[in-house]
């Protein structure tokens, strides 16, 4: 069966974020440490019933084991005292997410389909290149934005991810790669992306708050001019995401007129080109050192024309955008209604950009072995997993009908 990608609504006039179901508490009843400030953690501890001076204490030496040295087990922390270790550990808990599945592709691409401890399935991918090694991030599970050729505008959006869901994918990146204790120099995972399942700026609070622990020179020290947030355009949040968050600032553009980026962007039925450009224009910090990058995916005869890209130069300039293009070759998916750009077609769009002083890119495509692109992997297991439950049934069928 095809892919549902019927239309779904976008969201009204305060851009509220539809969730289907809340947040389920842990089974056990303890609390998450991974994803909490250093004063949430004191504060856990206080109400817990730690005394205040002796929280201080325990929140420092919680927080340098977790971000610093990787350990989860409590009792692995030999600078808190044995008789207060299973106090702490029956309270508290330091998770990450559950591997579902996980994949690496011919060309090092690194795919993981993660599950919440609530039962739901969302993903992240690690792309090694040869100066640089970035990790593409999940904010929420499923999305509402429906960007038409996008697998992960297929799925309804369940949930946003909570901190401690969006720190715990960096955490397990680092456990996969090796690289604890943290350290800046010489670790592969050296860039982030908030380019995974999900509108990071429809789950601002969450996305704010770990990306603060993410970037904490005593946390996990990521610079915030190695971490990217991209949006489809959520214009209200962007001045507020340069003002709180400050990091990298990257737009799925992918059109430059209205009617097909309203077809393709639903979002842009709300918050038009223009009105996106000027608060691209607005956002703060951005200047030629830290460019804003504009994500643009080849889709054949619809958006790839010469005259499409003359218009996004003119845009750009219009502007006075201090801008890249990534030019991204379209990753089909069952069911999806475009195809890639023909490699002829994509050089010649490319070209005319970068002949107007603008670099343009074609992002090489990763991991296509290993259904790389956002919910492609998350479906696919889902297929399996359906098929799986077919052959059961006609096994039980089978004995049934063998029986006398």
């Amino acid at each position: 069966m095809s892919a549902d990608t019927s239309l779904m609504p976008i969201p009204g006039p305060i851009d509220p974020v539809p969730v289907a179901r809340p947040l389920t508490p842990r089974a056990d009843g303890r609390v998450e440490l991974i994803g909490l400030s250093k004063d949430q953690i004191r504060t856990a501890l206080e109400t817990a019933g730690l005394e205040p001076k002796q929280a201080k204490l325990r929140a420092k030496q919680l927080w340098h084991w977790i971000y610093n040295r990787g350990v989860g087990d409590i009792t692995q922390m030999t600078d808190i005292a044995k008789a207060q270790q299973p106090w702490i550990a029956s309270r508290f808990v330091i998770t990450r997410p559950a591997v579902i599945e996980a994949q690496v592709s011919t060309d090092g691409t690194r795919k993981w389909l993660l599950r919440t401890h609530d039962g739901h399935d969302y993903e992240m991918v690690f792309i090694p290149d040869a100066d640089r090694g970035t990790l593409c991030v999940s904010s929420q599970v499923g999305c509402t934005l429906n960007c038409r050729f996008c697998h992960t505008g297929t799925m309804r959006l369940v949930r946003n991810l909570e901190p401690s869901e969006i720190v715990g994918q960096v955490m397990l990146a680092r456990d996969a790669l090796g690289e604890w204790p943290s350290a800046p120099d010489g670790r592969m995972l050296t860039n982030i992306v908030m380019m995974g399942m999900g509108e990071p700026l429809y789950n601002f609070d969450n996305v704010r708050d770990a990306l603060k622990i993410v970037m904490d020179g005593d946390g996990l020290g990521l610079s915030k001019r190695r971490i990217t947030l991209s949006t489809s355009g959520v214009v209200p949040m962007m001045a507020r995401a340069g003002a709180e968050i400050g990091v990298n600032l990257a737009v799925s553009l992918h059109a430059v007129t209205k009617a097909v980026r309203d077809e393709i962007v639903p979002i842009n039925r709300k918050y038009g080109i223009d009105e996106l450009l000027q608060a691209c224009a607005d956002y703060p910090g951005a200047n030629n050192a830290r460019r804003i990058t504009f994500e643009y995916v080849m889709l054949r005869d619809k958006n790839d024309s010469d005259a499409d890209a003359r218009e996004l130069v003119r845009l750009i300039r219009h502007y006075d955008l201090p801008a890249k293009v990534n030019l991204i070759p379209f990753n089909p998916w069952p069911g999806a209604a475009y195809e890639c750009s023909t490699p002829e077609r994509i050089r010649s769009f490319s070209s005319i950009v970068f002949a107007a002083g603008i670099s343009a890119p074609v992002r090489t495509p990763r991991g296509r072995d290993i259904d790389a692109a956002c919910g492609q992997l998350k479906t696919s297991a889902e297929k399996r997993s359906r098929a799986d439950l077919d052959r059961l049934a006609d096994e039980k069928q089978a004995e049934l009908e063998a029986q006398p």
